[in-house]
């Protein structure tokens, strides 16, 4: 037998999984560390992690894994690696990391993506970058320039989480054009790296890794790195790609009109469309998706990001006398739809893009200490997040995006009943579970290196969990809604 090793590197553990290689069959996903990684924020908005420790985690887990479910290393056919997205990793000559990763909940390069924004002009952003630079990866390298010259000057290159991986396994520096465009560095209309961008904030082209294509045998593991890895010499990586556009992949979302929803510590609605043209670039990223072909196909994933939806619930958790998500799941199915009127905003976990980069925080409004007690703030906390859902979905729409299919992974949020019927009844739309993870489907994707999307796509027949859907009654959930959105608006107006 042979098989496939997927890694996901997030900001709160890197998981690992092991694959059959004809049937796609999980033989094995293990976590690391067992509880969290340590995110370091110095000031305010702020958000770092230390790419080796990235590196010593992934080992560790590689080497756990191959123990755990009794795999030779000689039955590995490839890597797959799927990365927390817009990261920013800087090496020097010898490929020593020059500080810590600037990582994706990081704000502080918000004001110098709007100047760009402001410089480069709205035109030029929509019909060639398809995005605001915003807090993106090319924007934190530009604070690194003007606020860190003594480390620019060091950089050998720049890179993604997963460039810095491969990196470590291979000891080749590349990325792919998914990646330069998660970051806003590529120009979707020349199909190039954007030349203007780059002279804008005074970035050396030399810089940017080397181009691979995303299914393709990108590198090799290194003598080095299977030492330290526990792989062996010369194994490929055979594809990588940012978490959100593999969370996709691993639901089998390739299409115009399929969409992906994620509630993780973040969430996420990620729809592919074959349509160039945007109209909420300050609001909705648009990123090559990993089936995007430079001169052929242009699949690009239009993505929505909410910060504060599992991180609020995980939250309300630690700070509650609870002691399990299906505790809480169970306290907010007893209580009436609108949690009599208790509202949470639940944005707490910095600039929301979607609300054009505005930091409002957590919002707990309505609150009666002679009325209410933990089950309406668990009813409210899973509304007000399905509630920033069906918003981001409205903001999607106003983009462009006709969904076909809603699919979503069987773990976190969407595990809580009340949570997902919300929101398709908001959306009017079924949603499918599947039972798949993120390393899952990067050890999957490796298939993708011969091109044959049909295998691909049975791997997932033994996935499927439920499908919700929407509650023929939708009244009381539209009001609640309606009256949500009030409470936003107010706060949003202040």
């Amino acid at each position: 037998m042979k098989y496939f090793l997927g890694i996901d590197l997030g900001s709160s553990s890197i998981k690992i999984a092991m694959v059959e290689y004809n049937s796609g069959k999980p033989l094995g996903v293990v976590q690391e560390p067992e509880k969290e990684m340590t995110m370091i924020s110095p000031k305010p908005g702020w958000a770092e992690q230390d790419p080796q420790e990235w590196w010593k985690l992934t080992c560790t887990g590689i080497k756990k894994i191959l123990k755990e479910t009794g795999t030779k290393k000689e039955k590995i056919l490839g890597i797959g690696i799927a990365y927390q997205m817009h990261g920013l990793v800087l090496i020097d000559e010898q490929g020593i990391p020059l500080r810590r990763s600037i990582i994706w909940c990081d704000g502080r390069a918000v004001g110098i993506g709007n100047r760009a924004h402001e410089t480069l002009g709205k035109e030029f952003c929509e019909d060639r970058l398809l995005n605001s630079p915003a807090n993106f990866t090319a924007s934190k390298l530009g604070w690194v320039k003007e606020n860190e010259p003594e480390i620019y000057e060091q950089i050998h290159k720049f890179m993604l989480p997963g460039d810095y991986l491969a990196f470590r396994f291979s000891e080749e520096i590349n990325t792919t054009v998914p990646g330069l465009s998660e970051g806003i560095f590529w120009d979707f209309k020349n199909n190039a790296i954007s030349s203007e961008l780059l002279d804008y904030y005074g970035i050396q082209k030399g810089l940017v890794p080397e181009l691979v294509d995303t299914f393709s045998v990108q590198s090799k593991v290194s003598k080095r790195g299977a030492e330290e890895s526990g792989l062996l010499e010369g194994t490929p990586i055979l594809y990588r790609a940012g978490d959100q556009p593999n969370n996709a992949l691993s639901l089998n979302v390739f299409n115009p009109g399929e969409v992906a929803a994620t509630g993780g510590t973040s969430g996420v609605m990620y729809a592919v469309t074959d349509n160039l043209s945007v109209s909420e670039c300050a609001r909705v990223n648009n990123f090559a998706h990993v089936n995007y072909q430079e001169n052929a196909r242009k699949s690009i994933g239009k993505l929505l990001c909410i910060n504060g939806t599992g991180i609020q619930y995980r939250w309300l958790m630690n700070n509650l006398a609870v002691a399990s998500y299906e505790e809480m799941n169970e306290l907010a199915s007893r209580i009436e739809i609108g949690s009599d009127g208790v509202r949470i905003l639940p944005f707490g976990n910095g600039a929301e893009r979607m609300l054009l980069n505005k930091d409002i925080g957590t919002r707990i409004l309505n609150l009666n200490l002679n009325r209410h007690h933990m089950g309406h703030l668990c009813r409210a906390a899973l509304e007000g997040i399905a509630f920033s859902f069906a918003l981001g979905f409205e903001i999607m729409q106003e983009d462009g995006v006709e969904p076909s299919v809603v699919r979503a992974g069987n773990d976190n949020l969407f595990r809580s009943e009340l949570f997902a019927k919300t929101i398709a009844t908001l959306i009017g739309q079924e949603i499918e579970i599947y039972d798949t993870t993120g390393a899952i489907g990067a050890a999957r994707a490796c298939i993708l290196n011969d091109g044959d999307y049909d295998k691909f796509s049975s791997f997932m027949r033994n996935d499927y969990v439920m499908t919700f859907k929407p509650f023929e009654h939708k009244i009381a959930y539209v009001k609640a809604y309606q009256s949500w959105k009030k409470e936003l608006e107010i706060i949003l107006n202040i």
